[in-house]
């Protein structure tokens, strides 16, 4: 590959996974500004909108970044570290589909919980969804920065 070429994938691959990353600490943001702002109803129309938009922002980026980086991975020789990338990124797209999933469970389960407030069985489905969510997304996070700690590594 020329240096030409490396150089442009380097470029877009780090603007793909800046707005990752970016884009994933701005959702933590804005989840916990919205958590305390907004009543629960609100709540769940604004986290489903947002949601929405931001799967095709960061899963364009992801996917953006996974297509430069395999390219840039296939001008080097393969390693350890080449396949630990490769889990790596596998891992993060698994659990990402399953964020997916879980945020569409969590919407109907909290639509069916406000419009049943006195119902305790849909109230305690929500608590034990909203720490499963935090676990999954410490999960997509810690996989994130493993990737980057390993993209890093391979860069050099």
């Amino acid at each position: 590959m020329s240096e030409t070429t490396r150089a442009v994938l380097l470029g877009v691959f780090t603007l793909a996974s800046g707005i990752w990353v970016g884009g994933y600490v701005a959702i933590a943001a804005v989840a916990s500004a919205g958590t305390a702002t907004l009543d629960p109803a609100a709540r769940v129309a604004f986290f489903r909108a947002l949601g929405r938009r931001y799967l095709w922002i960061g899963g364009v980026a992801l996917a953006v970044a996974f297509g430069t980086g395999a390219a840039l991975l296939s001008d080097r020789s393969w390693d350890g570290t080449a396949t630990a990338a490769v889990i790596v990124a596998a891992a993060l797209v698994v659990a990402l589909a399953v964020g997916v999933g879980q945020a569409r469970r969590m919407t109907r389960l909290r639509r069916a919980a406000l419009a049943a407030p006195q119902d305790r069985r849909l109230a305690d489905q929500v608590e034990r969804g909203a720490r499963a969510a935090v676990l999954l997304r410490a999960a997509i996070g810690l996989l994130t920065l493993a990737l980057i700690a390993l993209g890093a590594l391979l860069a050099t």
